[in-house]
């Protein structure tokens, strides 16, 4: 492989992301399971790294996390059945999908909710798949200023990741060094009873077992 996925210079090709894609994430929002993975996309240049801020766009009033196993594509892939789905992946890290919730609500597509400059942190490493070799039974967690805010489990996808590469593939042929991000358990702070949104100067963790924790700060612009 030529692509270099030393996490310190890694960016992704392609951002496809997967919305609505654990069980507990739709029970929290309003209960509409989808009958097909939701698909959206970010901008690599919303990429930033282990330790590096997140910053808080002025004309953003609701900012959120969302803690997700990222899948890194090894070779390109195109109609690939799900059997074989594996073969083409290179290794596994976190992304913490930072979403401007009120612009996503606003808008008719998410792309530019998700997409402000540093609303990718990806990290602490890319682990190869050979270290986790069922990448349905991964405990993940996020953390906001020490607080756990949510706390699932990989077995609760809707859409398994190989299932997800296949139905990706079919379409749109993944390259050496895509990402693929898979979706996030309950406990966003725009759905808890009592809103508890991002602010500057919070600390976000996002920890999976295996992969390890991804720490950033919330910056003021």
């Amino acid at each position: 492989m030529s692509f270099d996925f030393d996490i310190k210079t890694y960016t992704p090709g392609k951002i496809i992301c997967i919305g609505m894609n654990y069980r507990s994430h739709v029970k929290e929002q309003d209960g509409r399971f989808p009958n097909r993975p939701v698909l959206f996309s970010k901008a690599k240049s919303s990429v930033i790294k282990n330790g590096e801020d997140i910053v808080y766009p002025p004309e953003v009033k609701e900012l959120d996390y969302e803690v997700e196993l990222a899948v890194i594509i090894g070779k390109k892939m195109k109609n690939v059945p799900e059997a074989k789905a594996a073969d083409y992946i290179y290794g596994y890290t976190i992304i913490d999908d930072i979403t401007a919730r009120d612009i996503q609500k606003s808008e008719s597509q998410w792309y530019r909710a998700k997409s402000f400059d540093s609303f990718a942190p990806i990290g602490p490493t890319v682990v190869p798949k050979k270290e986790i070799p069922d990448p349905q039974n991964l405990k993940l967690k996020s953390y906001v200023n020490g607080e756990l805010r949510q706390n699932g489990n990989t077995s609760d996808m809707i859409y398994g990741v190989y299932t997800l590469l296949s139905y990706i593939s079919s379409s749109v042929t993944l390259e050496e060094g895509d990402l693929v991000a898979t979706g996030t358990p309950a406990g966003v702070g725009v759905f808890m009873k009592h809103k508890k949104l991002l602010r500057p100067g919070d600390e976000v963790i996002c920890e999976i077992e295996k992969i390890g924790r991804l720490t950033n700060k919330i910056a003021s612009p």
